[in-house]
């Protein structure tokens, strides 16, 4: 099925908006023209997104973001039109808002391009966001307004029919740390046991971890395995193989155990980069880290995920575009679930100040578990809460839920202590009534 769009100006914003609502939100192809005799004579169900209505189309009524070459402050006011936040209000139109300048408002992230605050690690502020001030950051909103423009066009076009979205789940896990003690040096070991001493820190543990008395308590895999296997899980794996860094501690990539953990899961499962804190500073550092998995695997690395989720607009995407990731799975807040784009759904990344589409593919995630435990301070029965809230938003809209867990939360120790049904009831939830 083809929709014909005609608008009196086919900006690179117009063109890739729709492209987004129409190609990747809907499962329908999107056509353009500016030819006003073209438009009418046509005989494909047809959309007019300018300023008056041409003839007997679906008229949206544009407001002026999309036609726009600057990035400036938005005088935005949110609105509610059938209990559904919306911004950028017009009358006379088939919706009482522009839902092509307010889902580019979302997922171009327009407003991590307007100076901003940020947190101690220099990655904007989850409750410095236009969605979480005006209490919409745990809804998928881009993805309800796709939803609204598909009821307006199968009102307009009954004989319209859209091809069926499915509901689906990926498991993503992070290494930050494959081993907790094992093949961290003499140093390190030395060091971690005299602070581990001085803060009563179950330093013995090491001690035995060492001498083989005891299973390192990082190493989770046989039983994210069993998860993994019992349970169909799609799943991705990011590793991070940084040099030593304050905020990347990660096993040294020579390690010979990491490197046969990398191949032993990628015989099953995909394997992404976890892009170092440090590959920020020095772009050259991720090309570097790249190669490492490239050599490991035997292959090309695709799939990427920022350590620390520390991303930078816009440059962070192009130095992924630049060294040839085509997945990101960066977008979302550590601090807070939600929807950081406004979206539960894959789209492209938008660069505002080139004012182009690429080919880099965004896939959000919406649920961590450092950020239920140690952000919010959540118990694992209030967890649970939110983690079914999220999921139930994005099956409404039959989007896809994208969980980020790592290998040492699921030691059920320290920390994560009391935390043992929460990935695994997380798992049941989501799989329910999932289609592949």
């Amino acid at each position: 099925m083809n929709i014909l769009v005609y608008s009196h100006n086919l900006s690179p914003r117009l063109r890739y908006i729709f492209k987004q609502i129409f190609n990747n939100f809907l499962n329908v192809n999107v056509s353009f023209t500016d030819n006003i005799e073209y438009f009418i004579n046509n005989d494909l169900p047809k959309i007019s997104y300018t300023h008056r209505k041409i003839s007997n189309e679906l008229f949206f009524r544009s407001t002026d973001l999309l036609f726009e070459k600057t990035i400036v402050n938005q005088d935005i006011k949110v609105l509610e039109f059938k209990s559904i936040k919306f911004f950028y209000p017009c009358e006379d139109s088939c919706l009482p808002f522009d839902p092509f300048a307010a889902s580019f408002f979302m997922l171009s992230r327009y407003e991590e391009y307007l100076p901003h605050i940020k947190d101690k690690f220099g990655r904007f502020e989850a409750k410095e966001s236009f969605a979480y001030k005006n209490n919409f950051l745990d809804k998928p909103i881009v993805d309800i307004w796709a939803v609204l423009v598909k009821e307006e066009l199968v009102k307009y076009y009954p004989n319209l029919i859209f091809p069926i979205k499915n509901y689906n789940y990926l498991n993503t896990i992070d290494i930050d740390n494959a081993f907790s003690y094992l093949d961290k040096g003499f140093l390190r070991n030395i060091g971690g046991f005299f602070r581990d001493l001085i803060k009563n820190n179950r330093p013995f543990e090491r001690i035995k971890v060492l001498f083989k008395y005891s299973k390192d308590p990082y190493d989770t895999y046989s039983k994210l395995f069993d998860f993994i296997n019992k349970y169909n899980l799609k799943t991705i794996f990011f590793f991070l193989l940084a040099d030593y860094g304050y905020n990347d501690k990660n096993v040294p990539y020579t390690s010979n155990r990491l490197r046969e953990l990398i191949k032993q899961i990628s015989d099953y499962y995909n394997i992404g980069i976890h892009a170092s804190y440090n590959s920020l500073k020095n772009t050259n550092k991720l090309k570097i880290e790249m190669n490492r998995l490239s050599e490991i695997l035997h292959k090309e690395v695709l799939d990427s995920r920022q350590h620390f989720i520390k991303l930078n607009m816009p440059s962070m995407y192009r130095n992924l575009i630049k060294n040839g990731i085509k997945d990101d799975y960066s977008m979302g807040f550590v601090s807070l679930p939600g929807f950081r784009a406004g979206t539960c759904s894959k789209f492209s990344f938008y660069d505002l100040d080139l004012e182009s589409e690429t080919d880099l593919n965004i896939h959000p995630f919406s649920i961590m578990d450092v950020t239920l435990n140690d952000y919010m301070n959540l118990n694992p029965s209030q967890s649970i809460d939110i983690i079914r809230n999220i999921i139930d938003e994005i099956k409404i809209v039959d989007g896809t839920f994208i969980s980020i867990w790592h290998n040492e939360s699921l030691n059920y120790s320290g920390r994560w202590y009391g935390w043992d049904n929460v990935y695994l009831k997380m798992i049941k939830y989501a799989k329910k009534h999932e289609s592949f």
